[in-house]
């Protein structure tokens, strides 16, 4: 019997997608389940797996775009054989530890698609890596590489195609610059309250909940806070309409194997620490290893992003359409401030929020960053509501 594999859709209103990557060569075996080649949309990468054993026979190449609902390749399920084992998805047994004396096969060597890609064109060999349950990921594999230098007087250049998510988010922020009217505007923040809460509760809030007490929770339960006090900041234009939320789903940007991307955390306005920082490392870890889905990165209805942790100082951060603001974090460095007229050292953050000026007001903006820093140079008081309540909102 002949299979016929047709491109997925990765997603409404997404019509055709790029072959971005073949995981497996032309003729070769495979086993049902099998990650056999990754396709690129305009808004997330997403693998394609065997949907049965056989022969694969591909039709379409690589870097092609195609419609979505096209044959890019047939299984001729009558052929028996054995696939190559570190290309075969694991079922959720396959990583677990056994206590049984008898004999089986060792498990599968696990990787993300982006780091089997990087495995295979510079034929590396890794046994296991440090993602979940072995997972080798992208990381791993530039760890693992030797230092490549240039001769003297080399001058090479490479030419690659943007895939199809870059080329639409380049797409769009040109479009966002052109199309909304956005502005930003600053503030500083004096983190030493918030540095003090993480040194005393940080290890036992790691033992309780197994993630790390970061800040992004402080600023994720702040911009909560403060988009309850200005929901203008918290709603989108949709032609002549104003869209309004009442709820808050936050866009968290995060670095990828593939490139930024942002996964939402949804219901931020009802979850305390503890669940803000659990659902943005399971959205991180998907994100790193390749398995976000489409479904994890639409409908936010704010976005924060954290340039800090690559040694920004300050930046004009760009609005993720169709939303109306995003806040910039920055890295905290210690600076000279001023404190009942008296200079002294603070750990100091910048921030910036770049809004559309169409919908939201300089006085709202202003009022939304000024409330965002009040919350955070006093969370006892503003996101735990008193001393009696740091331990119940951190789940201690």
């Amino acid at each position: 019997m002949i299979l016929e594999i047709k491109v997925p859709s990765p997603g409404e209103s997404i019509n055709e997608v790029e072959i971005s990557n073949w995981l497996v060569s032309d003729g070769e075996y495979v086993e049902k389940d099998q990650e056999i080649c990754e396709i690129d949309s305009d808004k997330a990468t997403l693998t394609v797996s065997a949907e049965d054993n056989g022969k694969i026979t591909i039709l379409k190449e690589a870097e092609l775009t195609i419609p979505v609902g096209d044959i890019i390749c047939t299984i001729d399920t009558s052929v028996k054989g054995s696939a190559k084992k570190n290309n075969v998805l694991p079922k959720s047994s396959d990583t677990q530890p056994t206590n049984s004396s008898s004999s089986s096969e060792a498990p599968s060597k696990i990787a993300s698609p982006a780091a089997k890609k990087m495995i295979r064109e510079q034929n590396i060999d890794i046994e296991k890596g440090t993602g979940k349950g072995g997972r080798i990921t992208k990381q791993d594999v530039l760890k693992s590489k030797p230092a490549m230098g240039h001769a003297d007087g080399e001058r090479n250049q490479t030419r690659k195609k943007l895939s199809t998510l870059r080329r639409k988010l380049a797409n769009r922020l040109v479009s966002v610059k052109n199309e909304t009217a956005m502005l930003t505007t600053f503030n500083e923040v004096n983190m030493s309250v918030i540095n003090a809460i993480r040194s005393k509760y940080k290890e036992m809030f790691y033992e309780k909940h197994g993630v790390k007490l970061g800040y992004m929770s402080f600023f994720t339960k702040s911009v909560s806070r403060a988009l309850d006090m200005f929901p203008n900041v918290n709603a989108m234009i949709d032609g002549q309409d104003i869209v309004s939320f009442d709820y808050v789903d936050i866009s968290i940007a995060v670095s990828s194997p593939k490139g930024l991307v942002v996964p939402v955390v949804r219901n931020v306005q009802k979850m305390n620490f503890y669940q803000v920082e659990k659902e943005i490392q399971r959205l991180a870890n998907k994100a790193r290893d390749g398995s976000i889905s489409l479904d994890d990165m639409i409908g936010g209805t704010f976005t924060i992003t954290n340039g800090g942790v690559f040694g920004s100082m300050l930046s004009t951060p760009i609005i993720n359409p169709p939303q109306s603001a995003i806040l910039g974090m920055h890295n905290i460095v210690d600076r000279p401030i001023v404190i009942g007229g008296e200079i002294v050292i603070r750990p100091i953050m910048y921030l910036a929020l770049s809004y559309d000026h169409r919908i939201i007001d300089g006085k709202e903006s202003v009022g939304f960053l000024v409330s965002v820093k009040e919350a955070l140079e006093n969370p006892i008081e503003h996101l735990f509501g008193g001393k009696d309540g740091i331990e119940q909102n951190l789940g201690l």
